[in-house]
Order: structure tokens, then sequence, then C-alpha cells
């Protein structure tokens, strides 16, 4: 084979290698993106179970403070 072919075969494999590790970078960075991606899920969850909508919380702050309600009426 003439230098000229073996070259172009060279090259040609060091393309393919250089693609290759581009696209495995890719991967782990693609990787390292949905680890992140699921701890913000998992944090959302947290703070949507953590808090709680103000109707279903004003029945049990109206109840605490009816006493207070009725010494101000009785004012």
């Amino acid at each position: 084979m003439p230098a000229v072919a073996w070259f172009t075969v060279i090259v040609g494999g060091l393309i393919l290698v250089a693609a290759a590790v581009g696209l495995l970078r890719v991967v782990l960075h693609l990787r390292a993106v949905h680890r992140t991606l699921v701890q913000v899920a998992g944090g959302v969850r947290a703070i949507a179970d953590r808090t709680s909508t103000v109707p279903t919380v004003v029945p049990s702050v109206n109840s605490t403070l009816q006493p207070v309600r009725d010494f101000c009426e009785s004012i």
C-alpha cells in the first residue's frame, strides 16, 4: 500500500477517535445533568409535601383563635 493510503487511514482513524472521545464526553455530561435534575425534582417534591395550602390550615387557625375572638367581642 502506498504511503498516501496509510496516511489517509491514520488520519481517518484519528478523526474517528476524536469523534468517539467527544461523544463519550457528551454522554458523561448528560449523565451528570440527569443526576442533578433528579436531585432538583426530589427537592421540589419535598417542598411541595412540606407546604400546604391556606384553605387546609385556616380552620385549625380559626379554632385556635376562637378564645381571642370571644374576648375581643366582649370588649
